[in-house]
């Protein structure tokens, strides 16, 4: 395992169906870090081991670095979700 280098081409299988997929990295990317396996746009719901992790906050060519300077992370939106869910108490009940 090593940090990857910027040009260096890479054959990428997915957990999600075993697709296999060609990048050629745009940046260098540091040991363990993310690498866009396609072109995504801002907005973009980001998928890490079968999870949604993130939000792009830019968007980001196929074999750009994906860290926290483009991605936001959904964890502080479930937490919103789940608190307009949540019903008002009765004073005084519980």
């Amino acid at each position: 395992m090593a940090d990857l280098k910027a040009g260096e081409e890479l054959t990428i299988q997915s957990l999600e169906g075993g697709k296999a997929h060609k990048v050629k990295l745009l940046e260098d990317v540091p040991l363990g870090h993310k690498i866009a396996l396609k072109d995504m746009p801002e907005g973009h719901v980001v998928i890490e081991y079968g999870e949604k992790v993130g939000r792009m906050t830019q968007a980001v060519q196929k074999g750009g670095y994906v860290h926290v300077h483009n991605i936001r992370t959904l964890r502080w939106d479930y937490g919103k979700a789940k608190a307009k869910s949540a019903k008002p108490r009765a004073k005084g009940g519980r």
